[in-house]
């Protein structure tokens, strides 16, 4: 049950911003375990220069077009979590035409106790899901 924030920088149409959610949905779901129901995204648009995501060393240019990717998360491996950086970047590349290097992914390790999907109440702790 990942929840995914996606922050990117104003200017992109309604249909860009609904294909990138669907991309990162269909890796979610694809390489990352998630069920396909489990779709919890929050989209954040920001004004030019609310993003800075500099290259950390590695020499990359970034441009307006950067996404950042937040999945909060439980249980996933390091392999899964590989796979999920390596099929946002390409899969965004093919169907978005982001450069891989403007996608930027951080995975967030939580656990059942951090969860409640309404009513007040704790669902995976209550056996409920």
């Amino acid at each position: 049950m990942p929840l995914v924030r996606i922050d990117v920088v104003e200017g992109r149409t309604d249909d860009e911003v609904r294909r990138l959610a669907d991309t990162v949905q269909a890796v979610m779901v694809e390489h990352f375990a998630a069920p396909g129901r489990d779709r919890y995204q929050v989209i954040h648009e920001h004004r030019p220069g609310r993003i800075i995501a500099l290259d950390t060393g590695l020499g990359f240019e970034r441009t307006d077009d950067v996404v950042i990717v937040q999945v909060t998360q439980q249980g996933r491996t390091v392999d899964q979590k590989r796979a999920l950086y390596a099929a946002l970047a390409e899969r965004l590349e093919r169907d978005c035409g982001i450069a891989p290097t403007d996608v930027v992914v951080s995975v967030v390790e939580n656990t059942t106790a951090d969860w409640s999907f309404g009513l007040g109440r704790a669902q995976f702790l209550d056996g409920d899901l």
